[in-house]
């Protein structure tokens, strides 16, 4: 019995347990994703047009991305009350739009639906921040991977909520709004006191690699088995029973990452929390926060006097440098001759608050890269249903499906091959971004050229660089801005994809698009006014796309400007690791 008891304590505070709920958690988080399918029973129900039920999108835009009341909550609050918070969110705000549109409430104004669909969407910044927060709490020394697994769930969401509404078979198309509001609460309910930090440091064992490898094996083979479903139903006219065991093998998919935890707790000795705390605190290779330049500098004054060759020097000898210099400015701080001064912030690579990362022009590099390569990624998210009609597609919505697949395995690889990047070679994180960046800006091009085979070489290119960022970017700031404060960081980086698709989609790609479909329409003389405005052929998006080519590789110089500011952070983190 005792063991028994003792077994189910070391499982309750297994790291791995902690992100395989995580990553539960963001399996239902995605919910912005789901809009597409929702808008047209609103529209129905309410009688909208379409420039209404575009409001309502950009509401869910800003819904999905301001984090800034989540990541503050995270801070000041246990993350299961965070948790709480966003689950109530959540079920308010799409509970209500369901009782609106099902006749069960009186209707409401426009502003009052946006304010409902803002509220709703919010939520899953709740889900997200707490998710991430304890997971790379738990694996500091794996964010790359960690970030990338959790932000593909998190994009992977949507289809996972459609195949299970698929299985549902109502026939009332109002109850995919129900299921909205409904299912995601009830699993963060569930797991809302299992998604914590955990001591997760202290647990590193020889058996990570290998528990890695098998949860990108099941990343790889779930993406592989939705994208094989998602044709599937598209082709085939499946029985309800086909599609009750096509989703009872997603559930177990979605399972199956339970067996590390359980395997850890009971097939190896793990380690029991009462011995846990007899551990060091954090390992010697593994420095963050303030701990990730203890060992090189402190006093300011040994920032001014280092010479700038020390940092290109090996690890050994680069730390006899400078602990003879620090040496030699003590000795004469004690003798009056130099006056020691008091450090003004943090240094890159330990714990910074909000206001002081936005003073730092590395935040702002990355703000702004993120910015031009994710909003034009965004940009076409947003716009590939015509994108694809204006190429003479019929089935524009197999493209949705298709990128969002990409978007999933570009989360899942920039993390990988990131993660690759520092640990293997102590290379600067935002170099992988910049790789991105260059495979978007190919993307656009592809799309601006309107080769044969532009819709799916488009798609592939724009989902994976897209999906990369937010596995890339939130990492890299946990590592040169620290852990203490990575909520209010991660939101306030998140606002650079609602501005970007405002600035790309809302202002370059619309009027664009308008325009030239106004001069087929021959100025509006050879248009119906009841109908909207289409635009046919490859001029429809050729302006607008090389546009965003163009600020791709403008990212991918601020990018490359990043890396070349923080090759020393990143020598000092990870270098030591090397020798």
């Amino acid at each position: 019995m005792g063991r028994a008891q003792g077994n189910l304590a070391s499982l309750l505070n297994n790291r791995w347990l902690v992100f395989v709920a995580a990553m539960w958690v963001q399996a239902v988080a995605g919910i912005g994703y789901l809009f597409g399918s929702l808008s047209p029973v609103i529209k129905s129900a309410l009688g909208y047009n379409q420039r209404q039920i575009a409001g309502l999108g950009v509401a869910k835009d800003l819904g999905d991305s301001i984090g800034f009341l989540a990541g503050t909550l995270c801070e000041v609050l246990p993350l299961w009350a965070a948790l709480l918070v966003g689950a109530l969110q959540n079920f308010v705000g799409y509970g209500w739009v369901w009782l609106i549109v099902t006749g069960r409430a009186p209707p409401l104004p426009l502003w009052a639906m946006c304010v409902l669909i803002f509220v709703g969407t919010n939520g899953e910044t709740y889900f997200n921040t707490a998710a991430l927060v304890s997971c790379v709490q738990n694996f500091p020394k794996s964010r790359g991977p960690i970030v990338g697994i959790l932000k593909g769930f998190a994009g992977l969401s949507g289809a996972i909520l459609t195949q299970i509404f698929a299985m549902v078979h109502s026939p009332d198309h109002a109850a995919l709004i129900f299921m909205v509001a409904v299912g995601p609460s009830m699993v963060v309910i569930a797991l809302v006191f299992i998604v914590r930090p955990v001591s997760g440091h202290r647990q590193a064992h020889s058996s990570d690699a290998s528990s890695f490898l098998f949860v990108y094996t099941i990343c790889m083979v779930l993406a592989a088995y939705l994208l094989g479903v998602m044709l599937l139903e598209d082709f085939l006219d499946l029985s309800h029973t086909i599609i009750v065991l096509l989703t009872a093998i997603l559930f177990f998919l979605l399972l199956l990452p339970i067996a590390i935890p359980l395997w850890l707790t009971f097939q190896i000795d793990a380690v029991s929390p009462a011995e846990e705390l007899l551990l060091p605190a954090v390992p010697k290779a593994e420095t963050t926060s303030k701990a990730g330049e203890q060992a090189e500098a402190i006093l300011s004054e040994l920032e001014d006097e280092k010479p700038k060759e020390v940092d290109l020097l090996p690890p050994s000898e680069r730390r006899r440098r400078i602990a003879h210099l620090q040496a030699r400015l003590f000795q004469a701080a004690a003798e009056g001759a130099v006056r020691v001064k008091k450090r003004r912030g943090p240094h890159r690579g330990e714990d910074f608050t909000l206001s002081q990362a936005l003073i730092k022009a590395d935040f702002w590099l990355m703000f702004i890269s993120l910015l031009l390569g994710s909003g034009s990624g965004l940009t076409v998210i947003d716009n590939l249903g015509q994108m694809s009609e204006s190429l003479g597609y019929q089935d524009t919505h197999i493209f949705v499906s298709m990128i969002s697949i990409w978007n999933f395995l570009g989360r899942v690889g920039g993390g990988y091959l990131s993660e690759i990047i520092v640990r293997d070679y102590a290379f600067p994180r935002p170099a992988a971004m910049a790789v991105s960046q260059v495979i978007m800006a190919i993307g656009h091009l592809f799309f601006a050229m309107a080769w044969p085979g532009t819709m799916h070489v488009g798609t592939l290119l724009i989902g994976l660089g897209y999906g990369a960022h937010w596995a890339i970017v939130p990492a890299a700031a946990s590592e040169l801005f620290g852990l203490k404060n990575f909520g209010a960081l991660y939101n306030f980086l998140t606002v650079a994809n609602p501005a970007g698709s405002l600035i790309f989609s809302g202002l370059i790609a619309s009027s664009i698009y308008d325009s030239e479909a106004e001069k087929q329409a021959g100025g509006g003389r050879l248009h119906d006014p009841d109908e909207a405005l289409k635009c046919r052929g490859a001029v429809c998006f050729f302006l607008s796309s090389l546009i965003m080519s163009g600020l791709c590789v403008i990212a991918v110089v601020l990018s490359l400007v990043l890396v070349y500011r923080t090759i020393v952070v990143y020598r000092n983190l990870y270098g030591r690791a090397l020798v």
